[in-house]
């Protein structure tokens, strides 16, 4: 079973009731500590990662042969890419649970490529959890441990819950409940290859940060993550200066309780305390940054809460 990749939806209407669409949130690190190095040169992370509700879109539906169609505005960005990262992920669970079926794949890419947020990471677990139930797959198969090969982050995206992270992000403990609060995404458009920040890291490790307790609300979570920070920053902005122009940009919106990179970056984020600031503040930077891309959307703990989501749009449906 090897898929092939194509460009745009096909003639077939995505609406078949055999059809099935998993949402693929972007993922964030709410901060980032690099604590140690293995001997096999993978660094040792303690991160506290969440989600958005903004998303990429994996759809599923039956067909001979395994297969791969792109569409949305990133959709080009990996249309290059020899073997996408949903492939490897299908043929996985294929092999794992003995399936000989195949299955037509939509992926609508919104979410930068290359970008921090674990965009490819949630695209494969997402493809997982669809394909699960396309080819009904024996629930015993484990689906974080087979997403576990395909990268460090796939299984923090098969979880889709808030967690702390740590060993090469695989280790995953469950965290309280996570405020309800809105988010700026920004990026401005500059692709990072993650082994590169870290190869650009120097200087002595970072200590494990306390588990955050439970928060009220905003505003005291941004005071819990306040001692905390993103050891990637700064190698990120020594390879792409533009970085540090964005989170300045986003600590000058009015309302910014916290602006911090995300992973390996380039993408930002600020956290507003609710939905208007988040969207004064996005319509303010997409005015004054028109190359940079801007998204207003909340932050989720379980990404079970983003309940219906409009699948042309990637937003949520319902408030």
């Amino acid at each position: 079973m090897s898929g092939a990749v194509a460009r745009g939806a096909g003639a077939r209407s995505w609406d078949d009731a055999d059809a099935v669409h998993v949402a693929a949130p972007a993922k964030l690190n709410l901060y980032l500590h690099v604590v140690g190095r293995r001997d096999d040169g993978y660094h040792l992370l303690d991160s506290l990662i969440a989600f958005a509700a903004v998303h990429d879109t994996v759809s599923v539906r039956s067909a001979p042969s395994l297969s791969l169609k792109l569409a949305g505005p990133f959709a080009t960005s990996l249309q290059r890419e020899p073997d996408n990262l949903v492939l490897r992920a299908a043929r996985a669970l294929a092999e794992a649970a003995g399936v000989r079926a195949g299955a037509q794949i939509r992926l609508i890419k919104r979410l930068p490529v290359a970008s921090g947020i674990g965009g490819g990471s949630a695209d494969a677990a997402a493809t997982l959890k669809a394909l699960k139930r396309l080819w009904r797959v024996d629930p015993a198969i484990d689906l974080a441990a087979l997403a576990l090969p395909l990268g460090a982050d796939v299984p923090m995206c098969v979880n889709g819950r808030a967690a702390l992270a740590s060993g090469v992000g695989e280790r995953l403990a469950p965290v309280p409940a996570l405020p309800p609060a809105a988010l700026v995404l920004a990026n401005p458009m500059v692709r990072l290859q993650t082994n590169r920040v870290f190869q650009a890291r120097s200087g002595a490790f970072s200590a494990p940060a306390a588990p955050p307790g439970p928060c009220a609300d905003a505003a005291a979570l941004a005071a819990a993550l306040a001692h905390c920070r993103n050891d990637l920053t700064e190698p990120a902005i020594g390879l792409r200066p533009q970085i540090g122009a964005v989170l300045e940009a986003l600590a000058a919106t009015e309302g910014c309780l916290l602006a911090r990179m995300s992973g390996s970056g380039a993408t930002c984020f600020g956290l507003y305390a609710d939905d208007e600031a988040a969207e004064r503040a996005r319509a303010a930077l997409a005015a004054a940054h028109r190359g940079w891309w801007v998204c207003a959307t909340r932050l989720i703990d379980d990404v079970e809460k983003l309940g219906p989501f409009d699948l042309a749009s990637g937003a949520r449906s319902g408030g």
